[in-house]
């Protein structure tokens, strides 16, 4: 791993997840999460704070040792508990099947390499009753917003640790074996192209 993606591109991820726009949509969905938790694709921590009392251990799924650093961080002041998980999301968790309550996913299935193979194996370790909260960006409705985001793809996802601005998630997510109970989709501020959001809540079909 070279010296951009294992510095600089963690900083970039930070930076944009510090974006004031996110702030609402965690305070809308993670604190729905309850029991134990998967985090897949904790990076810096940006959703940790916002974890309720009803949460009684997170699994963050991080690869990056950079961006784990960072999220110990927002540990600081927390009696949480959190256990780190340092692999790519695809790979199998070292977790039994059905042990999860919430999986959250916020900004994450758009850089997973397999990240078919990843919900597969999001799905394999929730409860039968439990939850899926997702916040993604992805796909744009708009023809002339989808055709930019098509363009731009292939060099933003270098810059950007793969994250791809053109994945249709809530087909991913259904394509997976997952129940979309409740979804919102809306363009945040700025550039509409990296902007389309997903929200939403799903459970196993």
């Amino acid at each position: 791993m070279g010296f951009y993606a294992r510095y600089v591109v963690p900083q970039l991820i930070d930076l944009g997840m510090r974006n004031k726009n996110a702030i609402p949509l965690r305070k809308t969905w993670i604190p729905r999460a309850h029991g134990q938790v998967l985090e897949v694709g904790i990076g810096s921590g940006r959703n940790l704070p916002f974890y309720a009392g009803a949460v009684q251990h997170v699994y963050g799924v991080e690869p990056s040792t950079e961006l784990q650093r960072m999220a110990r961080q927002q540990l600081t002041h927390s009696l949480m508990q959190v256990d780190f998980l340092m692999q790519s999301a695809e790979i199998a968790l070292p977790l039994p099947d059905e042990s999860i309550d919430t999986v959250v996913s916020t900004w994450t299935l758009c850089s997973i390499p397999k990240v078919s193979d990843a919900l597969k194996e999001m799905r394999r370790v929730l409860k039968p009753d439990g939850a899926f909260i997702f916040v993604e960006h992805g796909h744009a409705p708009d023809p002339a917003v989808a055709s930019w985001q098509n363009r731009l793809t292939p060099i933003w996802k270098r810059l950007t640790g793969g994250c791809h601005l053109n994945r249709e998630i809530d087909q991913l997510i259904v394509g997976a074996g997952f129940k979309i109970d409740e979804m919102k989709t809306s363009y945040l501020p700025g550039p509409r192209p990296m902007t389309f959001t997903y929200e939403g809540f799903a459970a196993k079909q």
